[in-house]
């Protein structure tokens, strides 16, 4: 019963697949491969983008700490969320990446920023002229971290704000694919129509063993974005077992097949948690479930073999009683017996 993160999931056998047949023979290096021009000419295609610069890492933080650095200049501020991956998860990566670009936070209580919240941050940033932080960009993150999404105008409404004041757009897509695959929306609606200039999409969490793909959809941004990449040590000599992921990974709809399966599970969990009377803290709009228990729950759970994660508290405070909140993450494979088995435990 592991619920503690779509990463501990298995990848995908039609992609492990597609890697032992991508093992065969000789490739060009370092992106040159046959395979990552197919790759480009896919996300080209499915984000209606056919000069976007598209490339690949390993990782969901190179990717956003690459795309940051691209967009920020070290003088500059980046306003995200208090909640957003880039920083309360990635040890100062883009900070470091940009050479000193500093993190502004956004007050986001289910995980999105508002245009209303945004654009008053926005506006007490730079005070004070030369020796305040420069407005840099913005970073928005579909899904959010609490597992809620934007959708298309909800998004394009909120990255207004940063459009008014000629700031660009940064997107952590990490799920990216489960946000698309609840709002049904084509990427291109939660990408660059709404206003986003660089954006990754995570296969990673997705059934992937491990690749991000990274798409400018500015192509002038792109050189920079490859020496960026090459000079942080993230540019894969073998890239085409990066490359050999994405396509199989994007190929027939998996990815998005993939998505939905995520997001079902969590559908199903949740809707199971509710009828024993347990609060759901957040819109279940993606593949993250967020609960409230006791603590005695929460210990007799994972004393059965549950994994989830608490989000703040411990599991060895005094009170049995104490309210505590956690995160249930499904990733492609939760199935109904995985979650049959955990609800019975309640």
């Amino acid at each position: 019963m592991n619920f503690a993160s779509d990463n501990t999931g298995p990848a995908h056998p039609a992609i492990m697949q597609a890697l032992v047949a991508a093992n065969a023979g000789h490739a060009a290096s370092y992106g040159g491969d046959d395979l990552m021009a197919q790759v480009r000419a896919r996300v080209r295609e499915l984000f209606e983008a056919p000069e976007a610069a598209v490339y690949l890492v390993a990782t969901g933080t190179a990717a956003n700490a690459l795309s940051l650095a691209t967009l920020a200049q070290p003088w500059e501020t980046i306003f995200c969320a208090r909640t957003a991956h880039v920083h309360e998860d990635e040890a100062n990566a883009p900070e470091f990446f940009t050479g000193g670009a500093k993190l502004t936070l956004v007050d986001a209580p289910d995980g999105r920023m508002t245009a209303e919240r945004l654009r008053a941050v926005i506006a007490a940033q730079e005070g004070r002229g030369i020796h305040s932080p420069k407005r840099g960009p913005v970073s928005v993150t579909e899904t959010t971290e609490t597992g809620t999404t934007y959708g298309p105008a909800r998004l394009r409404a909120l990255l207004a704000v940063a459009r008014a004041q000629g700031l660009p757009v940064h997107l952590d897509g990490a799920r990216l694919a489960n946000a698309l695959a609840f709002s049904g929306a084509a990427p291109a609606d939660l990408t660059w129509r709404a206003g986003v200039d660089v954006a990754s999409l995570g296969g990673t969490k997705d059934g992937c063993p491990g690749v991000e793909i990274v798409v400018l959809f500015d192509p002038a941004r792109g050189e920079e974005f490859e020496y960026r990449r090459k000079r942080a040590g993230h540019l894969f000599s073998k890239h085409r077992y990066l490359s050999a992921q994405a396509l199989a990974w994007l190929e027939g709809g998996l990815w998005l097949d993939l998505a939905r399966r995520a997001n079902g599970a969590a559908a199903h969990l949740a809707g199971g948690l509710r009828d024993k009377g347990i609060e759901i803290i957040f819109p279940v709009e993606a593949n993250l479930v967020f609960f409230n228990a006791p603590r005695a729950l929460h210990r007799h759970l994972m004393a059965q073999g549950a994994d989830y994660h608490l989000w703040g508290g411990s599991l060895d405070g005094p009170d049995p009683d104490e309210i505590l909140a956690a995160r249930l993450a499904c990733d492609w494979s939760a199935d109904e017996a995985m979650i049959a088995r955990f609800l019975g435990l309640i």
